[in-house]
């Protein structure tokens, strides 16, 4: 399997916004590995293609509001999208803007200042208000794919 395979177009209106007032009610493709067929379900039906010995993994991990919107000194907009918390007030993150981030630049949200401190690799180091998941499940959004 490549990660290729996983390149397709989806319809927006394919795209679920929220989940479904009865969760087992949500759509499941079934894929034949003798076979190769695919089929469509309901997760419902998932206990029909257990067998004995299968291994099912569960993901309770919960959506946090990782997406924060600040703005430069200039003016500019910068899109703070948290990666990991850190020790005390810090986090790592990405930070996109219409120009450079540098460390040192001091971005004003609806929570207060953040500041970047460094570059790691392809993310930054920043000092929030608070520590950061407080400080993002107060004042972020959940990221959603576009």
């Amino acid at each position: 399997m490549r990660r290729e395979d996983f390149a397709y177009q989806l319809p927006a209106d394919l795209i679920a916004q929220e989940p479904l007032a009865e969760r087992s009610a949500a759509r499941m493709l079934v894929l034949d590995a003798a076979t190769g067929a695919v089929s469509d379900h309901r997760v419902r039906d998932l206990p029909e293609f257990l067998r004995r010995g299968d291994l099912l993994v569960v993901n309770d991990t919960r959506v946090i509001a990782a997406r924060l919107s600040g703005t430069k000194p200039s003016g500019g907009r910068v899109e703070i999208l948290l990666e990991r918390a850190l020790e005390a007030r810090q986090a790592l993150a990405q930070l996109s803007a219409s120009k450079p981030i540098r460390a040192g630049l001091e971005v004003e949200t609806t929570g207060g200042t953040v500041r970047v401190l460094e570059r790691e690799a392809d993310l930054w180091r920043i000092e929030l208000p608070a520590p950061a998941v407080e400080y993002f499940e107060r004042f972020g959004e959940v990221p959603l794919p576009p």
